[in-house]
């Protein structure tokens, strides 16, 4: 992972030991008792002895190099919708949603990670649309769009990233460049990547892996935790600090405030940023269902 962890160093990614790992131990502890049993030439107390303990130290060799052969899951899948409600300074704006959906066509295994808000500002239509095709064995991007409309610009976005080359190349007035790490990011897919961190209490990071050298580095810390109150309920959450460097959408430097559930799903519970011209804007989870989290809602809620 192209990043560096300022305060406190440890894999961010959460490290789970499958049973199967265990359940192979005991098949291996099961065979060598059933091998036991058969009648052999006596041999000395102690060579038997060794030929056990190898076998079960053989057996616990290869039950960990499976289980470290398997990477842990990530806490978001193919299904996965969450629908949130915008609101700005003039009140309710519209709807939005994030979703994860499968797409074989970008190439085996990859996901499609996908944005969609409409809404209006008085009588001014507001749309975004907004996709990030994700490779999740390697937690990276491979392209990324965006179409944006707004009552103060129209802007699109089309860039495809080679991982291979760490080149980007995107449309004419974006021509691309050399990209800082061989596992990109883009602004959608960092907000997934932020679910699969720990978020402790005072951690503190900082990523140089936005596929565009000019808008790292990308510096995350974590306020602490509390409850929020959004449209699906109140809930226990790990508030956290994002801040980017766009020039498109902030003039520069911009900060986002997202509350996930705490848990180990961090499913975006409300997200605030402050933009240039349009003022506060805030998405608020509208409700936890089966297609919103990959736990029942009520190990979420506060009771």
């Amino acid at each position: 992972m192209e990043g560096r962890q300022i305060e406190r160093t440890r894999d961010p990614l959460r490290v789970a030991t499958p049973l199967s790992a265990f359940e192979e131990v005991s098949v291996a502890r099961s065979s060598l008792l059933a091998t036991s049993l058969v009648h052999r030439p006596r041999r000395p107390w102690s060579a038997g002895f060794g030929v056990a303990a190898a076998a079960v130290a053989g057996a616990l060799v290869a039950a960990g190099a499976a289980a470290q052969a398997r990477p842990a899951p990530l806490p978001f899948a193919p299904g996965e919708a969450c629908t949130y409600r915008g609101s700005g300074p003039l009140g309710r704006m519209g709807s939005g949603t994030f979703a994860v959906e499968r797409d074989e066509a970008a190439g085996a295994g990859s996901w499609l990670l996908r944005f969609d808000f409409r809404g209006r500002v008085g009588l001014l239509r507001v749309e975004n649309h907004t996709r990030s095709w994700f490779d999740p064995a390697e937690t990276a991007s491979v392209r990324f769009t965006k179409n944006e409309r707004s009552p103060f610009s129209t802007r699109r976005e089309d860039v495809h990233m080679d991982r291979a080359a760490r080149r980007w190349t995107g449309m004419k007035d974006e021509p691309g460049g050399a990209m800082p790490t061989g596992a990109p990011l883009d602004e959608l897919s960092f907000i997934f990547f932020l679910r699969t961190l720990r978020l402790d209490d005072g951690d503190h990071y900082s990523f140089t892996r936005h596929y565009d050298t000019s808008r790292n580095p990308i510096v995350v810390r974590v306020l602490g935790r509390g409850t929020v109150k959004v449209p699906a309920g109140r809930f226990r959450t790990v508030q956290v600090e994002m801040r980017v460097r766009d020039p498109h959408q902030y003039g520069g430097e911009g900060v986002i405030l997202i509350h996930f559930t705490d848990d180990a799903h961090h499913v975006p519970l409300r997200i605030d940023s402050r933009i240039p011209r349009a003022g506060h804007v805030t998405l608020a989870l509208e409700a936890l269902s089966a297609t919103c989290g990959a736990a029942p809602p009520a190990t979420h809620a506060v009771d």
